[in-house]
């Protein structure tokens, strides 16, 4: 079994989710008592949130760069980011480790493809709604429309992450609303929803709609134990 090097913090509530996701799925796959192998290095999250509003992506770069470093050198055969956003320095990472970078919506894009689904509304904070870091991995490698919502809803969609799903809150009000801004895109004929903020499916369940929903915190943890059980 290879070991999943995982980079977290970002916020710790999601990352508390990919250890054990990981962990129940090998037990699950493999059977008897046995857990992954896995190395954390998990940031403060203060510091790359001040960093995020000065938009200083370099100096968070840095950040997220050494920690993959530290999870290489401690003996990591791959490196995940437990975020959806900083991936927006992924090709930092990349350029800078000799081992495999998992990168989110490859793993997300994968998944959507193989069911056959085609216009699909991306949320998630700001940077990943709007930014091409994301968008243009989902469009020129995996065939997907990607819809994102009005200016006013990404707006809203932004506080809620940063105000309240980062600092563990989740309330029926923030809920209530993300809901409504999905079933605006489903009338608009989208096939499905992909929850680009690992905090996200927290909030809202698969159970919540009526289009598939793609959490892409499960769906990257699942991507590595494929990766570290099947990969020699």
């Amino acid at each position: 079994m290879k070991t999943i090097g995982l980079i977290g913090g970002m916020g710790w509530e999601s990352s508390k989710l990919y250890y054990e996701r990981i962990n129940k799925k090998v037990n699950e796959v493999l059977g008897g008592s046995h857990s992954a192998r896995i190395i954390m290095v998990s940031v403060d999250f203060d510091e790359i949130e001040k960093l995020t509003y000065a938009n200083d992506w370099e100096a968070i770069a840095q950040i997220v760069t050494h920690s993959a470093k530290q999870l290489e050198r401690a003996g990591a055969d791959m490196v995940l980011l437990c975020t959806n956003l900083i991936h927006i320095v992924s090709k930092t990472i990349i350029e800078n480790i000799s081992i495999p970078f998992v990168h989110i919506a490859d793993a997300t894009g994968e998944v959507i493809q193989q069911q056959n689904l085609q216009k699909i509304l991306l949320l998630g904070t700001r940077h990943t709604m709007e930014e091409d870091f994301y968008t243009k991995t989902l469009q020129k490698d995996y065939g997907l429309e990607i819809i994102i919502p009005e200016a006013e809803d990404r707006t809203l969609i932004h506080a809620i992450i940063y105000k309240e799903l980062l600092k563990g809150k989740f309330t029926k009000a923030s809920k209530r609303a993300i809901l409504k801004i999905i079933e605006k895109a489903q009338i608009k004929g989208v096939d499905g929803v992909i929850l680009g903020c690992t905090e996200l499916p927290m909030l809202i369940k698969e159970t919540d709609v009526t289009i598939p929903t793609f959490d892409t915190g499960n769906i990257h943890a699942h991507k590595a134990i494929t990766m570290a059980i099947h990969t020699n």
